[in-house]
């Protein structure tokens, strides 16, 4: 049980690495927006390969039908952080929509197999510190003290700890609880992406921002494939 937490408190509080990186990095928006790119690659991946991959749409119609509700309560919720006026809140959200269920499924992969997908880890990893580089940058231009932007990284990653811990415990009570899970965060992060990420990364690196989404792309690819 305490590997289910702590893997999911590492998973999460990768965005904690983003922070810190966001004070020598985060001045270039060129930099934020080439890491951000690199991190929407690794996402991608996610989704394809590990989220929602061909054989999951098999299952049934629950798989697809949480996959459009991750999307539906992404978009809603970015539709009310817009009336903010902060791109680094809906970024947090985009976190947190993705990072419960991500976290859930490490728990439970943990539970009934025994190890974590090191594939999945890595693209979790790789995708949410520039989500944290970026996030962070915006919430300090929105006004967010360095204390209040901590404060909601670090809660995001106990959140998550412990949803992990969850998914461990319910593991054999639960059926095709994994799927589900991965198809809403699918749809989450690919709204997400799609609304937010790409959208910025291209804004703030240029045309290069393409190549290194497809390098983000390959890396997490290369890594499922050895899995």
């Amino acid at each position: 049980m305490s590997q289910a937490l702590l893997w999911g408190l590492v998973a999460a509080g990768s965005l904690l690495v983003g922070q810190l990186l966001a004070r020598p990095l985060g001045r270039s928006t060129r930099t934020v927006g080439l890491m951000m790119a690199f991190g929407a690659g690794t996402l991608i991946s996610a989704v394809g390969y590990e989220l929602i991959p061909e054989e999951n749409l098999q299952l049934g119609w629950e798989v697809g039908a949480a996959f459009l509700v991750g999307a539906l309560v992404y978009y809603a919720g970015a539709r009310l952080v817009d009336r903010g006026g902060s791109s680094g809140a809906a970024l947090f959200l985009g976190a947190l929509l993705d990072g419960i269920p991500e976290s859930f499924i490490l728990g439970l992969g943990l539970a009934l197999g025994g190890s974590v997908s090191v594939a999945f880890f890595a693209a979790v990893l790789l995708s949410n510190v520039p989500e944290g580089l970026a996030g962070t940058t915006d919430l300090r231009e929105a006004g967010f003290s360095e204390r209040r932007v901590t404060l909601m990284w670090s809660t995001l990653a106990v959140v998550c700890g412990f949803v992990s811990l969850g998914g461990y415990l319910v593991a054999d009570q639960v059926a095709r609880a994994g799927e589900i899970a991965s198809a809403f965060a699918g749809g989450a992060v690919l709204t997400m992406l799609a609304d937010s990420m790409v959208p910025e990364s291209y804004e703030r690196a240029g045309r290069v921002a393409g190549l290194l989404t497809v390098l983000g792309f390959l890396v997490a690819g290369v890594l499922s494939a050895l899995q």
